[in-house]
């Protein structure tokens, strides 16, 4: 009879975990849906024009980012906290932005929207849309580091760059010990 119990409440708790999680992923399938709807709003606004005058932004959002070769379209937010990882990509604030000299950072989610980020591959292409214009960078360089390894930004950086980060290992469970890191560089 115990037993059966105890079997009983294990059941249950699985079942929690298992609604609480797909819970999650609509939550977040659903707000990164609606982000991305806003940025290609406010990218259409204004066409793909590099150095056009950008109207008002949609409050947190930058743009869209592409990665035509792993066939992902995000929506790119302001800020990385983790309701802005919820929405998209998250731009990690003092970075540079979309046709700025320096290095931008973008972070995302390894099990939403960077899901398919280690298929990426040095020469692949990403697209930065934003009102702005379109900024296009090239792969030269993926990397693994610790997850404290704060030398991923760089105080000085004379070109522009992109740098993806994402949670390491991909099907990790639970807080990921390591980075990993996609740089590019802006081809013109």
């Amino acid at each position: 009879m115990v037993r059966k119990r105890i079997s009983l409440l294990f059941i249950a708790g699985g079942l929690f975990f298992i609604i609480l999680a797909v819970s999650q992923i609509y939550r977040s399938e659903v707000s990164q849906s609606y982000a991305l709807s806003r940025a290609r709003e406010l990218v259409k606004e204004n066409g793909d024009k590099p150095g056009g005058k950008p109207t008002a932004q949609k409050q947190d959002i930058i743009g869209i980012l592409r990665l035509p070769s792993i066939k992902a379209e995000l929506p790119v937010i302001k800020g990385t906290s983790e309701d802005d990882l919820l929405k998209g990509v998250g731009h990690y604030e003092g970075t540079a932005m979309p046709g700025e000299k320096g290095q931008m950072v973008l972070s995302g989610h390894r099990d939403t929207v960077f899901k398919k980020v280690g298929k990426l591959s040095v020469g692949d292409e990403l697209k930065m849309e934003t009102p702005e214009g379109t900024y296009t960078y090239t792969i030269d360089k993926t990397y693994i580091v610790e997850a404290d390894d704060r030398t991923v930004i760089k105080d000085i950086v004379t070109e522009e760059v992109l740098t993806l980060t994402t949670c390491y290992p991909f099907s990790f469970i639970g807080d990921a010990p390591q980075r990993y890191i996609v740089n590019a560089k802006r081809k013109v």
